[in-house]
This record gives C-alpha cells, sequence and structure tokens, in this order.
C-alpha cells in the first residue's frame, strides 16, 4: 500500500489503506479538526520529537470494552481500601506532563512531543480529552487521558508512580464509561498490562465496524470532575 501525505484538508485514506505495520499516512497538523476526524475513522497521531507527523491505524487493534474490564484479586482488594482517591478532569495538564515524563533511569522523552501536549490540552478545553487523576495522600500517583468521540473513549497514555496507580485509573474509567453506555476503549497498541486488564485484539475490519456505531453518538462534551 502507498504511505498518503495529507493535505490542507481533514480527509484521510481509508484506515484499510494502511501498511502492514499499521503507518497510513504522513503530513498535516494536529488541529481539533484534524484529530476528531482522525479518531472517527480509527486513526491516530505517534511520532518522536523531530519527525514528521505520522497517522497509525494497526491491525489488529487493542480494545476494551468497559464492562469487561479484569480487576484482580489483589486490584480488588486496593480499590475497596481508602488508599486512593480518584477524580477526573481536576487537572489535565499534569497529567499530560507526568504521561511525558521519562520512565526509568536513563530513559530518553516518551513520544508525547510539545506539540502533542499542545494539541492534545486544546482538545481538553474544547471538551473532547478528558483525565483520570489518582491521588495517594494528596499526591498525584497515576493516572490516564484520552480523547472521547461519541461513545468510544481513545486512550492515551497512562503513568503510575505508586503500585496500582494506573490500573486504579483504569478500572474507575471503565465503570463510568460503562454507567454511560460507552461501547469501547480503544487501548491502540497491544501491551501486557492492558492484556492483563481485559483488554483484547481484534481485526481491523471489526473495530471499524464497532467504531461506526460508536462515534456518531452524542457527545459527552466538557468537564468530567462531577
Amino acid at each position: 500500500m502507498p504511505l498518503y501525505r495529507l493535505n490542507e484538508t481533514y480527509a484521510f485514506p481509508p484506515a484499510s489503506h494502511a501498511e502492514p505495520s499499521g503507518l497510513l499516512a504522513v503530513g498535516g497538523d494536529l488541529s481539533p479538526g484534524r484529530l476528531l476526524e482522525a479518531y472517527r475513522n480509527g486513526i491516530f497521531p505517534w511520532f518522536s520529537e523531530g519527525d514528521p507527523i505520522l497517522w497509525w491505524s494497526p491491525d489488529p487493534r487493542l480494545v476494551l470494552y468497559p464492562e469487561k474490564v479484569h480487576v484482580s484479586k489483589s486490584l480488588k482488594r486496593t480499590l475497596k481500601s481508602d488508599a486512593f482517591n480518584v477524580t477526573f478532569d481536576t487537572c489535565f495538564e499534569r497529567v499530560i506532563d507526568a504521561c511525558a515524563e521519562p520512565v526509568g533511569e536513563g530513559r530518553e522523552q516518551t513520544w508525547i512531543t510539545e506539540d502533542m501536549r499542545d494539541a492534545y490540552c486544546q482538545l481538553h478545553r474544547d471538551g473532547y480529552a478528558h483525565s483520570v487523576e489518582v491521588w495517594h495522600e494528596n499526591d498525584l500517583a497515576g493516572g490516564l487521558y484520552g480523547v472521547a468521540v461519541g461513545r468510544a473513549f481513545f486512550g492515551e497514555s497512562m503513568f503510575t508512580r505508586v503500585s496500582d496507580g494506573s490500573k486504579v485509573a483504569l478500572v474507575h474509567l471503565a465503570r463510568r464509561l460503562a454507567d454511560w453506555g460507552f461501547g469501547l476503549i480503544d487501548c491502540q497498541m497491544t501491551t501486557d498490562h492492558l492484556l492483563s486488564m481485559g483488554a483484547e485484539e481484534i481485526v481491523r475490519a471489526d473495530f471499524l465496524r464497532q467504531l461506526e456505531g460508536c462515534v456518531h453518538a452524542e457527545s459527552r462534551l466538557g468537564s468530567w470532575e462531577k
């Protein structure tokens, strides 16, 4: 398949035209309109500092159905304890900055560039991007952020500073989305961590069909704090 170069319009090629690696297109920008159009079509940006903007739609796709989130016995004990307090949308910028921090000694910065940070902070101000914060003894212990379009949530990144911090964030997010009738959480890339939480791989064609049934619903815009 050819690698598409985007122009000034927001149009994307079909996700099914992606290379075997999942790479679909290059170029364009990170404006809110283009990002939302990408998500509606099962496409997301992922690139490193200094590289052109790269757009992806991998096959298979990792998906977590909110009602199927897996909670281990030890995590159940953690959730029942008073160890953590969980909030939504109270400090989006702190969460995305924490997700961008190096992980481990000697590690370089993550793929969350300044341009990416600015783009998602704008989506947050527009009411589409949301964060989950996990607090331990009044310190930010873990969290995640992503984008909600219709009844689909597109997870972007998570972090933890205290054991189980990101897991607690994901469970609280999944439970809230299940209550709200969300159809899926797009986890994008497969990781052992997300598989252990109940995420599953599905072929891209199935993902796109399910996504079509979710993204045209009315979006829950604005703060999810309450």
